[in-house]
């Protein structure tokens, strides 16, 4: 299994932190967030992880120079940002059959191995899988309605009173079908939410994380993150799947 994070965002809503910092460089109890998903991913057993890059891309590439896991990633950047799907177009070529696609401003520690055990076990007619997770604040989020096999029905974006607390978490796993149905699409911007899940509403297998997931996409969010989230002895991934 291979890995795409997606790590261009420039942060706004984390000024002036990102001012100075690239988002995916935000520390959590002193560690960036890029660490943390590159280490839980490796520890996983995922091989070849490619990370964009944009906004403050000179620290990104500063930072995963000293890294210990240097020669097992690769960057890609984007001199304008092409969007969630038009970086996985532009890349197609990296990945060989399905692969874990992944927003890395989330700072999550779900089972990666289980993720992956469970999309290799879904219904043979979905064509993505998708791992959810319960929010604290629903209105906040995408919330997810599910059939009794746990394939997504619809999807609630940001709504004055959803369905449930049982949100998308920005963690995928994808293969051909998807990718075809993205370099289809005209233009180098393409967006994965808005032109691509869409279209597999009936198709995405959810797979919910007992473990700690949370968006840090504003300062608010980071604070909490803060208090909340209690690292594993190990420094990895500690979240199961149920």
């Amino acid at each position: 299994m291979q890995a795409l994070l997606l790590a261009a965002g420039i942060g706004s809503r984390l000024r002036p932190l990102t001012d100075t910092i690239p988002k995916c460089l935000v520390p959590i109890h002193g560690r960036p967030l890029l660490d943390f998903w590159v280490t839980m991913l490796l520890d996983a057993g995922v091989d070849g992880i490619l990370i964009n890059t944009h906004h403050l891309s000179e620290k990104v590439v500063a930072f995963v120079a000293s890294a210990p896991w240097r020669d097992r990633v690769s960057l890609v950047y984007e001199r304008e940002l092409l969007g969630t799907g038009g970086t996985v177009k532009a890349n197609a070529k990296f990945f060989k059959g399905d692969f874990l696609l992944a927003h890395a401003d989330n700072l999550t520690d779900f089972d990666v191995g289980g993720f992956i055990a469970a999309h290799n076990a879904r219904p043979a007619f979905c064509a993505m899988s998708m791992l959810a997770f319960r929010t604290d604040d629903p209105r906040s989020c995408g919330i997810l309605e599910l059939d009794s096999n746990n394939v997504v029905q619809a999807f609630h974006e940001k709504v004055a009173n959803p369905p449930g607390n049982l949100a998308n978490g920005a963690v995928y796993i994808v293969g051909d079908e998807v990718v075809a149905r993205v370099a289809a699409l005209p233009g180098p911007f393409i967006d994965l939410s808005t032109e691509i899940i869409p279209n597999f509403v009936g198709r995405i297998f959810a797979v919910e994380t007992d473990g700690y997931h949370r968006d840090i996409g504003n300062l608010e969010s980071l604070r909490r993150a803060e208090i909340e989230y209690k690292p594993s002895a190990s420094g990895g991934a500690s979240g199961r799947m149920p």
